[in-house]
């Protein structure tokens, strides 16, 4: 059974950090490329980043640039989205998927499995 569990979330006061996680089970990891997205209240859900677990090649928002970083632990199954510098327009649930294409993108429709979910609230 194909498994992503995100982790890491909370709340937070604006300008701090905060690390999600993405345990993933049920399929060869190192063939797939793991997505991180997020969906705000009332807005449409948006890719954030992704890394190829193949060739550790990465993709960011460019609005999200410099703040977030990817990163993969092929031992253990993870990948990790370090977030700094939030601000309130970083409030959102993110999800972390998972991608047969080696190549990662930030376009949803590619992902074939889905995490429940974390929320991230940053207050102001």
């Amino acid at each position: 059974e194909v498994q992503l569990v995100e982790s890491g979330g909370g709340l937070v006061q604006a300008g701090g950090s905060l690390r999600l996680s993405c345990a993933a089970s049920g399929f060869t990891f190192d063939d797939y490329s793991i997505g991180w997205f997020r969906q705000a209240p009332g807005k449409e859900r948006e890719g954030v980043s992704c890394i190829s677990n193949s060739d550790g090649s990465t993709y960011y928002a460019d609005s999200l640039k410099g703040r977030f970083t990817i990163s993969s632990d092929n031992a253990k199954n993870t990948v990790y989205l370090q977030m700094t510098s939030l601000n309130a327009e970083d409030t959102a649930v993110y999800y972390c998927a998972a991608d047969p294409d080696p190549f990662c993108s930030g376009i949803s429709y590619y992902y074939h499995y889905w995490g429940q979910g974390t929320q991230v609230t940053v207050s102001s």
